[in-house]
């Protein structure tokens, strides 16, 4: 009687909370029992290397990881304030030092000293303090965990498709490598791929853009592979069994269980743009004695993404109320638009909703960039909520799209825009897919 007594305690409690608060009781229930990930790790954000292994198979043809190297590397930072992820892939083929002096590419260290060694390595090489917390995928870890929810809808893209936006017309990728257990024979478009062709299209870098494209289409595939855990709850609960012993099976880490409660509670629907991806630009290549052909990072450029994105990533300004935004006349706000996405006429697409919407379009051009994932908002002017005013004539969707106030440390230039300038918007490749199936080009 006692025990049913505290039950239903339990349960009126948690559903007055969930009706107060507008939450499902699911989402009620972790707020009141599940710690916060700042009383969890007591900090605000969190360092975390993601690595995903190479392997090689035997003369049997078994796989084999023993000594492997990296042939993922994401630098992730998990922002507890502004509930952001934010996502820097390192090539593999990057060159680096090792702690014995000696160059190598940078996924050797993972080989030599394990993720002791690689988290001591690509900390050094990003020029950040360390990490906080790493995962390794094991072999097959993608695959599994594909199978695991029934596959993934993706759209195949070719390199010129996925770097310019142009040629995506129909291109075949074709590639056998027997000894590598690789085949791959995808046409562009739309395609249900299960865990060993969506991990086949991932590893595709056979062609002139290798491994930025081959980065690029991990990417693609893993917000494919979040979506469809985001927007059909039914089958992943379904499945959340199957995905739970992959996890387990597949990946190393030092999480705690506990650890991953808590983020898993605090990150549960975040919206895409809260998730910014980028990966490290190179200037060169060069061979390397002993590994072959090796890339030069671009320093300016890392050095830029690792202070917008690991150490001060800019600040999401919280929208003011309807009445405050109502007050100032968007024909008083002169507005530039550059397109960072890559994505031919992405600016003046948007540049024409804004117009649309009353504002006064300055300057379209490019960015000094053309990888930009993630739309961004930079506020030149001394009206008071400038950024936020033209930030909510965009997309529901992308009212927390971050706005970068002028000077900010380490973010980018914001000398690019013209004098007369009161906002200056960048277009990533998230605002351009937005708009590019709604709105032709006008160029």
């Amino acid at each position: 009687m006692i025990a049913g007594v505290v039950a239903l305690g339990l349960i009126s409690t948690v559903a007055s909370y969930s009706v107060f608060e507008r939450k499902n009781p699911v989402a009620a229930i972790s707020q009141i029992f599940v710690p916060s990930p700042q009383q969890s790790f007591g900090k605000n954000n969190l360092l975390v290397l993601v690595e995903g292994l190479d392997y090689d198979y035997t003369a049997k043809d078994e796989e084999f990881s023993t000594n492997s190297r990296s042939d993922v590397i994401w630098a992730v930072n998990l922002d507890f304030v502004n509930k952001h992820i934010y996502e820097l892939s390192v090539p593999r083929d990057m060159v680096a030092t090792l702690p014995n002096g000696t160059q190598a590419k940078i996924n050797q260290a993972q080989s030599d000293g394990g993720v002791k060694e690689a988290k001591s390595v690509i900390a050094q090489w990003l020029g950040i303090p360390g990490f906080d917390r790493y995962a390794v995928l094991r072999i097959d870890a993608t695959k599994e965990f594909v199978d695991a929810i029934g596959g993934v809808d993706v759209v195949v893209k070719s390199s010129n498709c996925l770097r310019y936006k142009t040629g995506c017309t129909g291109d075949t990728l074709d590639y056998d490598d027997s000894w590598g257990h690789l085949h791959i024979h995808l046409k562009e478009g739309l395609h249900h791929l299960d865990g060993e062709h969506a991990v086949a299209y991932m590893r595709f870098r056979h062609d002139w853009c290798s491994d930025p494209c081959r980065i690029m289409r991990q990417q693609e595939v893993l917000r494919d592979l979040v979506a469809k855990l985001k927007g059909d709850r039914v089958n992943t609960l379904l499945h959340l069994g199957d995905l739970l012993a992959v996890f387990r099976k597949y990946v190393q880490t030092d999480f705690t269980d506990n650890e991953l409660l808590s983020l898993a509670s605090y990150f549960q629907g975040i919206p895409e743009s809260a998730v910014v991806s980028n990966q490290v630009p190179y200037t060169d290549d060069v061979d390397l004695p002993g590994y072959g052909d090796s890339l030069v990072p671009d320093t300016a450029a890392r050095a830029h993404l690792v202070a917008t994105m690991l150490t001060a990533p800019p600040v999401p300004v919280s929208s003011p109320d309807a009445v405050t935004l109502a007050a100032i006349p968007p024909g008083t706000l002169r507005v530039d638009v550059e397109n960072g996405s890559g994505m031919s006429g992405a600016a003046r697409r948007v540049a024409t909703v804004l117009r649309q919407a009353g504002f006064t379009i300055g300057d379209i051009g490019d960015a000094q960039r053309s990888d930009y994932g993630t739309s961004e908002i930079h506020e030149h002017s001394n009206v008071t909520f400038a950024g936020a005013k033209v930030r909510s004539a965009l997309p529901q969707s992308f009212q927390q799209t971050v706005i970068v106030p002028d000077p900010l440390p380490g973010s980018s230039p914001p000398a690019t825009a013209s004098p007369a300038s009161d906002v200056t918007v960048i277009v990533g490749s998230d605002l351009a897919r937005k708009y590019s199936a709604v709105l032709p080009d006008h160029s």
